[in-house]
């Protein structure tokens, strides 16, 4: 495992935009296991914006692995949590890291840990039924689809959760997926209108959704489409709460000032291209 990674032009772009805010008296950083080498999406790039993000907040110390198949329960043993970003798509059913690795992931978190992914690493596994009971939610073939990417609003649906706790409403421009395919124990936190004009479904989809396993907590963010997205700054605060509260069922990392606003539907249609997530 190694977090030498080279860093892109998109995580030179993080680190100009904005340091992430320290917090007062902090807790002992939380060890975290992040799992790469393989996806639809440009993981090359976006895999240094994670190690970045998490590392800047103070709150994390990093280790990536671009072989999750080899990992055993006593690799995963000293971690607080694992967070992917990694899938196997189109092979959606192919189960490439084995019986040994699966059932280490799985007693790892039912034992009290956290499993955390975002976007396409959810689309993945879709006969380990314990998988998608821990993510609550995946890319159902033959149902789920997307639009254009787009800017659209995101609504907190549940504010007492500790991850959206205090949270506004907040706009991003991504990939919005319509007809996931849910598990039925899924607490979804937050949601936006995937509009017809869009090449959506016309109703709310949830967008933020997490899951209790065992003694454990799995969080699922579906949005994060590339690395632009990732500099959103409601983004990488639910990026970086959820994986706390996946790893401690807590969360003390706080919520930004400089937030992404809600915009009405005209403006969302008038951004122009390159437009900056964080204004």
């Amino acid at each position: 495992m190694t977090s030498n990674l080279g860093v892109s032009l998109a995580t030179m772009l993080l680190l100009m935009s904005s340091a992430w805010p320290q917090m007062h008296d902090a807790p002992k950083p939380l060890r975290l296991l992040l799992l790469t080498g393989r996806n639809n999406h440009d993981w090359r790039e976006t895999t240094p914006v994670l190690v970045d993000l998490y590392e800047q907040s103070g709150r994390f110390t990093v280790d990536v692995t671009e072989d999750p198949a080899a990992l055993t329960a006593k690799d995963l043993a000293p971690y607080d949590v694992v967070v992917s970003n990694w899938c196997a798509w189109p092979e959606v059913e192919e189960r490439a890291w084995g019986a040994d690795t699966e059932e280490a992931l799985i007693e790892f978190v039912r034992g009290g840990k956290g499993f955390a992914l975002f976007h396409a690493a959810s689309a993945t596994f879709q006969t380990w039924p314990e998988f998608q009971q821990l993510i609550g939610s995946t890319w159902a073939l033959g149902k789920t689809g997307h639009g254009a990417i787009h800017r659209f609003n995101v609504e907190v649906t549940e504010n007492a959760h500790p991850v959206t706790q205090g949270m506004p409403p907040f706009s991003i421009r991504d990939e919005l997926w319509h007809d996931t395919g849910k598990q039925p124990a899924i607490h979804v936190l937050c949601e936006a209108f995937s509009a017809k004009d869009k090449g959506g479904s016309g109703k709310n989809e949830p967008v933020v959704l997490c899951t209790q396993f065992g003694e454990g907590r799995g969080f699922n963010l579906v949005l994060g489409h590339d690395a632009r997205t990732m500099r959103n700054r409601a983004w990488q605060t639910l990026m970086l709460r959820g994986t706390e509260w996946a790893a401690t069922g807590t969360v003390t990392i706080p919520i930004p000032e400089n937030w992404p606003k809600t915009r009405p539907a005209k403006r969302q249609a008038d951004e122009t291209p390159g437009e900056p997530e964080n204004e």
